[in-house]
């Protein structure tokens, strides 16, 4: 979809794109380093810590708050998880910045998207008050208003995606709410970490089409086409990367690669493995699963994985092979070479926490040059 993109009142948009792209990447890879430290339960209030709007910095601090029932203080892990919630809190306000921006030349435009970031605000407080049913409706009311204007709204301008991206920041609040209230529940920590990738990759896309740099190709359209399929084979093994830390089975193989626990193919379940929904109240910190059922987990990402690299490699050497595009498909090689020694070092180091950080900060980048490019490509002008 074209965009041209030049109105004069737009001329900070691309670097407010920019800021907010840059921030996305750190609430990512600072979300991964907190629930790898094992901080995620560490306020196990929402969106106050401990009744606080930043963090207790001793324990005596929050001794008569309720939420040390559920847990007892650890100040320092408790400030991870409260840091992490206060930058993604920003991002959230950058993005509503750049929805207010695009949707200035729209009929009510700024006004539906005052409206619902309104009804959201106003849900917050109500939730604080116990009073769950009516926060709940407003913030869906909240989100209808977004999606209702994105489809209403064309791209021309970048309302819709601008709209869209605000819509997925909200939807991303609510499974950083529920990651804490429902205790680790996999599928919404899978969620979450699916969720801040694609509102990463809006916001690059925005970046990128409102910065108006296009790589004109002949062959665009094949390219795109091989980009997308590039997308969904990296979005699944990121999903199976995301159940598999949420499920704690990343060391289900103990330490052997490219073997599990001895055997190419040691007794695993599958069945059990990939139960997405086990209903509210279990507490999964740890993991619950059995070692057959963590050893299916860690056998899916392993083969996913295999088929990532293969395509990869097979799309970094097609922009190898392209004039103008060789840059990008050495960057794309690297990347993916670099991502898949850091999987292998992850099992082999059992899981260092540095590591697994760089892991998911690697699947990051790799979404860079996917969405990157989708963003640029053009086919020459007549």
């Amino acid at each position: 979809m074209n965009v041209t993109f030049k109105p004069t009142w737009y001329r900070h948009f691309h670097r407010i794109a920019w800021l907010a792209v840059a921030l996305a990447l750190c609430v990512i890879v600072f979300g991964a380093f907190v629930r790898l430290s094992n901080a995620g339960l560490s306020c196990p209030d929402w969106p106050t810590c401990y009744g606080r709007a930043a963090w207790p910095t001793a324990a005596h601090e929050a001794a008569d708050h309720a939420a040390t029932a559920i847990r007892p203080v650890e100040v320092h892990k408790a400030w991870r998880e409260q840091f992490h919630r206060m930058i993604a809190g920003l991002l959230g306000l950058l993005t509503l910045t750049l929805a207010l921006l695009a949707a200035r030349r729209r009929s009510y435009g700024v006004a539906q998207v005052i409206a619902a970031a309104a009804l959201v605000a106003v849900s917050i407080p109500l939730y604080m008050k116990g009073q769950h049913a009516a926060a709940s409706v407003l913030a869906a009311l909240g989100e209808a208003v977004l999606l209702f204007a994105a489809l209403r709204w064309n791209n021309s301008d970048l309302a819709r995606v601008a709209a869209l991206t605000l819509a997925v920041i909200v939807f991303q609040a609510l499974l950083g709410m529920w990651t804490v209230t429902w205790l680790l529940k996999p599928i919404v920590v899978m969620g979450h970490l699916l969720g801040g990738l694609l509102t990463f990759s809006l916001l690059l896309w925005m970046a990128w089409r409102a910065t108006h740099q296009p790589i004109r190709l002949a062959d665009a359209a094949i390219v795109r086409k091989l980009l997308i399929v590039g997308l969904v084979v990296l979005g699944v093994q990121i999903a199976l990367g995301g159940w598999t830390s949420a499920n704690y089975a990343a060391l289900a193989c103990g330490n052997d690669f490219p073997t599990c626990v001895g055997q190419w193919w040691p007794r695993h379940d599958f069945a059990e493995g990939f139960v997405l929904w086990r209903g509210i109240g279990v507490d999964y910190e740890g993991g619950i699963l059995d070692g057959e059922a963590r050893i299916a987990i860690q056998l899916a990402h392993r083969i996913m994985a295999g088929v990532v690299f293969v395509y990869l490699l097979f799309l970094a050497q097609r922009l190898l092979r392209t004039p103008g595009m060789r840059g990008w498909g050495s960057l794309l090689a690297l990347l993916t070479l670099a991502q898949v020694g850091l999987g292998i070092a992850n099992v082999k180091l059992s899981l260092p926490l540095t590591v697994a950080v760089l892991h998911n900060a690697g699947a990051v980048l790799l979404l860079f040059v996917l969405v990157s490019l989708l963003a640029r490509l053009r086919t020459p002008e007549p």
